[in-house]
């Protein structure tokens, strides 16, 4: 047996390997050459990434990682599961190399046998990805005034931003941050919108409107399958589905957290007035439970997906 990394031309193997070793699991959804491909052709794509179990001339499993930490089920055909574990072990110690110190595992949750191979491997549940949706019919009137002015977005004010509630953050620092709002391939900092403290004229709380009606129906995709939602404050430099219509928004935990979020929330049913788009979808990670109390009072809740960490 071999393990290497990907060489061109492994995609129809690895397809093969998903969509045999998957085909049991609860809302198993097969896996094509084409999506694999686009994957394995995008500018960013790095071969060192991908892990396979080769058998003479025959993959018979892979495994994968990204930078950000994210760490793959090793999945192997019937009869080769006994090379699902040098697999991870290989995934594993190339992240060790690469310097990165935690390693989260994201499936659905049903995916019982799944999150089972990640416990068994010292990875501890941390939090829940939850997904919520609300009609714009069904939202709260919205006040008059909001209780503070808005302001577009402004690089001097990211390190303020940080501040209100790095633990909802997956942004080390502020300069991470900085990065992902404002050279983001998928969204400009005019997608984000800012209440501004009277006094200091510093950030009181952030709002974030992903608009786009080519982006997918928040209501047709799975709520549970474990993808992020691109836009979510918390989701910063995940692998994210384009969702039509996300709004996200961060504050300090307090007693104005509500308010600011019903400023923040009628302002971006304010921006889809003249939009056929008649929602708003919403993701939040469970450890922000300022932000998640928000949600559960406004939106409807949809579904969610675990996330496991271990560190090395």
């Amino acid at each position: 047996m071999t393990i290497r990394n990907y060489q061109p031309n492994d995609e129809a193997a690895q397809v093969a390997v998903y969509n045999e070793a998957a085909f049991d699991l609860p809302k198993y959804k097969p896996a094509t050459i084409d999506e694999v491909r686009r994957r394995c052709k995008a500018k960013d794509f790095d071969p060192g990434t991908r892990f396979y179990a080769e058998e003479g001339s025959k993959v018979v499993g892979y495994c994968t990682f990204q930078t950000n930490g994210r760490v793959g089920y090793p999945w192997v055909l019937k009869g080769h599961e006994a090379q699902a574990e040098p697999l991870f072990q290989a995934v594993l110690a190339e992240v060790q190399k690469r310097g990165i110190k935690t390693v989260f595992a994201a499936y659905r949750n049903d995916w019982a046998l799944v999150n089972a191979f990640f416990q068994g491997h010292g990875f501890k549940p941390v939090r829940e990805i939850v997904n919520f949706v609300v009609d714009i019919v069904e939202m709260p009137t919205p006040a008059a005034r909001p209780s503070l002015p808005f302001a577009p977005l402004r690089r001097e004010d990211v390190q303020a931003i940080f501040e209100l509630a790095p633990e909802a953050l997956r942004s080390a620092n502020a300069q991470e941050l900085e990065k992902h709002l404002f050279e983001n391939p998928y969204f400009g900092p005019d997608s984000c919108f800012v209440l501004k403290d009277k006094a200091g004229g510093k950030p009181a709380a952030v709002g974030i409107l992903i608009h786009s009606p080519g982006y997918a129906d928040p209501k047709q995709v799975d709520a549970n399958m474990p993808c992020f939602r691109l836009g979510t404050f918390g989701a910063e430099g995940m692998t994210a589905k384009r969702v039509n219509g996300l709004f996200s928004f961060l504050a300090r935990p307090g007693r104005e957290t509500g308010q600011y979020g019903l400023d923040l929330l009628g302002h971006a049913a304010f921006l889809m007035e003249d939009s056929p788009t008649a929602w708003l979808a919403a993701q939040v990670p469970s450890d922000a439970p300022h932000l998640l109390r928000f949600y559960q009072h406004y939106f409807r809740r949809q579904g969610s997906f675990p996330i496991f960490e271990r560190s090395l």
